[in-house]
């Protein structure tokens, strides 16, 4: 399928690695015409509209929300923000608990290893940010990908938990700011079935995404029609390559109708 649309891509705002101003020539090099950037727990300074147009390419203005659900966390996303005061101090306090909780991690793989990374802790901080320091370091035999495995991944020795707001307050607070609310890679959690019991709640579901795996999506294209779900995609890039996933025109064109502006 060709990728006109990808709706899922992090910034050097949260743990990717793509300024907003290298994101057109991204997009245009992966022959994508729209973007949204999706920061976690945080919006973009510089995005002031809901959806703007930067150098030719539309980039929607969104959120990756992680929330707590009856079982396990997951990941909400909101597309064309503005900006309410609710939200607006919601995502202060996660940032302020990201930079406690990346503080306690770097504390602790330094302590274990015997090193001092070279990593400044600030808002936006993410374990990816934590895992490309320890990559990086010349004396710790770890690469990104084990840094997770061994260290900080869930089940890590330096793993930290976040302080997340319930799934019920995290839909309240970006359906009040959002024109359209989506459930996050759906098959990445640790019961998909549960995690789909959520998404009736929800405007919309992430329809692709690059799991890397083969997964059967009929009974996530059942819910969609059974509720009037609209179908989002992304490639959730936090490097520089777009376009791994995504929409094409049509569903764009769904997406785009749904929005509430």
């Amino acid at each position: 399928m060709s990728v006109f649309a990808d709706l899922h891509v992090h910034t050097t705002n949260s743990d990717g690695e793509l300024t907003l101003d290298e994101l057109p020539a991204a997009a245009r090099a992966a022959d994508v015409g729209t973007v949204a950037v999706t920061d976690h727990d945080r919006l973009h300074p510089d995005l002031s509209t809901p959806v703007a147009v930067l150098d030719g390419v539309t980039v929607v203005h969104g959120i990756e929300l992680r929330v707590a659900a009856t079982a396990f966390r997951v990941d909400l996303l909101g597309y064309a923000v503005t900006p309410t005061p609710a939200l607006s101090a919601e995502v202060e306090r996660l940032q302020a608990d990201r930079v406690e909780r990346g503080r306690a991690i770097v504390d602790c793989v330094e302590d274990r290893l015997g090193v001092e990374l070279d990593l400044t802790v600030r808002e936006g901080i993410g374990r990816p940010h934590v895992a490309r320091a320890i990559d990086a370091h010349p004396e710790v035999a770890y690469d990104f990908q084990g840094a997770f495995d061994h260290l900080i991944g869930d089940d890590g020795p330096c793993y930290v938990p976040r302080d997340v707001p319930s799934f019920e307050r995290g839909v309240a607070l970006l359906s009040d700011a959002c024109g359209l609310v989506s459930l996050a890679h759906p098959f990445r959690y640790p019961d998909p079935a549960a995690a789909l019991e959520l998404a009736p709640a929800l405007d919309a579901v992430e329809r692709h995404y690059p799991y890397g795996r083969s997964v059967d999506v009929s009974a996530l294209d059942r819910l969609i029609a059974d509720h009037d779900l609209v179908p989002t995609g992304g490639s959730d890039a936090h490097g520089r390559e777009l376009g791994l996933a995504g929409l094409d025109r049509e569903e764009y064109r769904r997406f785009r109708s749904a929005i509430r502006l």
